[in-house]
């Protein structure tokens, strides 16, 4: 009988990574980076309980770094297999695998520097060598079309509606079918498509990342504007720290309607995070896997890099302000680091855990004329999280930063389905999986939308549990 091994994403929101063993076969689903409370960001440098070298094809859902950022570390460890994705899961991995890589060589080398490292030397968790390598093993698969990943097992892509690329991941082994979730989408967003209805399956992995609660309702971005207009009005910088793919392109995509709508001034809006340039290039590129109605090129008439775009990059471009600049070298994020000037500053990462938004947190968490507005998930144990909790200091490139800056979470314009979104796309099955397993979500989130499936559903569910193994119960019933 098949067996799922739970190795990631089981009682937390980062590290998916499930291991299936069907036919003599191993497919790891998900190969992601534990990110968060040092417990479990430890686990990124402990061996993986399976050895790498037995596991013969690897799947990604997405490119998110808790769910591909283990990617060159499995690699250097010895995997050989072939990893398959969806093409613009590939072209994202092919900016966000590099650049983590030389995150963690850069705070190697700066813990080495400045002597704050327990380890001597600190060594990076991988390399962009180990990057590179983990990229040539990735075989690009276009949405719904079957593909044999390892002998006696196929898998199909579905479009999750959470990120370009994004994918709900269709297995079929043993005469029966397994849908590993990776992270739903949202309805009615602007930039990516509504998740797509799935209506059956043998047994189902579902995300819970906000299975406890709601969205607020902010369709017109109110509040973000009020945020924006009264940080201008105190002379006050924004800093967000975001996701380098796929929230940047939804934050300019609000900024310029706010614009638009003469709802906030028109501030300088820099992109400090080469990846996120990057990324919209890869939008703008596969721009028919986005949102029907996002406005088409000719309508767009912003300026890519402060008007000093070259010719054809402002039609190319479908994501802008009225005074754009996409801060390419790491001495122009420094000089911006140092300026006071009103402006709006999104930099990543998303939970503060490393790159340049470090930089711009620690001159700007002290001032109280700014705000720093956190626009996405914060996971336990992330600066982004302790910061939305209320510490009055946060510890940074090895000082203790004073918080005076005003601290604002915008959790309406997260990626991932809420818990009446989550009941929303499982109203779609037309029978129910066998058994539901959920998976990347913190313990309230896990209990509450276990709970509310079972009562208003009726479906059999389990919680998963790091290190888990299942039997899983294919083939007994027929669609």
């Amino acid at each position: 009988m098949p067996t799922l091994t739970f190795l990631g994403a089981a009682g937390t929101v980062t590290g998916s990574k499930h291991l299936l063993e069907a036919g003599g076969q191993r497919v790891l689903v998900d190969c992601g980076l534990f990110q968060g409370l040092k417990a479990l960001r430890e686990r990124n440098w402990a061996a993986l309980p399976v050895d790498p070298r037995t596991i013969d094809a690897a799947v990604l859902t997405h490119a998110h770094l808790d769910h591909c950022g283990y990617l060159p570390r499995l690699a250097a460890a010895g995997f050989r297999g072939r990893v398959f994705c969806t093409a613009g899961t590939r072209d994202l991995c092919t900016l966000v695998l590099p650049d983590s890589a030389r995150i963690h060589e850069e705070d190697a080398r700066h813990a080495n520097r400045h002597g704050y490292s327990k380890h001597e030397p600190a060594l990076p968790l991988y390399t962009e060598a180990d990057a590179a390598r983990a990229l040539a093993q990735l075989q690009p698969v276009g949405y719904e079309r079957s593909m044999p990943v390892a002998p006696g097992v196929e898998v199909d892509f579905i479009n999750a509606g959470h990120l370009l690329g994004s994918a709900f991941a269709r297995v079929r082994c043993e005469g029966g079918t397994i849908l590993f979730g990776g992270d739903l989408g949202r309805y009615d967003r602007p930039v990516l498509p509504d998740p797509t209805r799935v209506e059956s399956a043998d047994v189902l992995l579902l995300e819970s990342t906000y299975g406890d609660r709601l969205h607020e309702p902010d369709a017109r971005g109110e509040r973000l504007a009020a945020i924006i207009t009264e940080t201008a009005g105190r002379g006050g910088r924004v800093f967000i720290p975001s996701f380098a793919i796929g929230r940047v392109e939804e934050l300019l995509y609000w900024l310029h309607r706010l614009e638009q709508e003469q709802r906030i001034p028109v501030l300088p809006v820099y992109v400090d995070s080469p990846m996120a340039a990057g990324a919209l290039q890869f939008y703008a590129a596969r721009v028919a896997e986005l949102d029907p109605d996002l406005r088409p090129a000719s309508e767009a008439g912003h300026a890519v890099d402060g008007g000093r775009s070259k010719p054809g990059e402002r039609e190319a471009c479908r994501f802008g302000t009225e005074r754009l600049t996409i801060v390419a070298s790491a001495q122009d994020s420094v000089e911006l680091a140092s300026s006071n000037t009103p402006a709006i500053v999104i930099a990543a990462s998303g939970m503060a855990t490393g790159g340049r938004v470090l930089n711009h947190l620690v001159r700007g968490l002290p001032n109280p004329k700014n705000t720093v507005v956190f626009a996405g998930y914060q996971a336990e144990g992330t600066r982004g999280r302790l910061l939305c909790d209320g510490a009055r200091t946060i510890k940074m490139q090895g000082q203790q930063v004073p918080v005076a800056a005003r601290i604002e979470r915008l959790d309406g314009m997260s990626a991932h389905a809420d818990a009446g979104e989550i009941m929303r796309w499982l109203s779609g099955f037309v029978r129910p999986p066998a058994i539901t397993y959920l998976v990347h979500g913190e313990p309230p989130a896990l209990s509450a939308l276990a709970g509310r499936i079972r009562r208003e559903l009726g479906w059999t569910v389990h919680v998963a549990e790091y290190l888990e193994r299942v039997e899983l119960p294919l083939g007994a019933r027929q669609a």
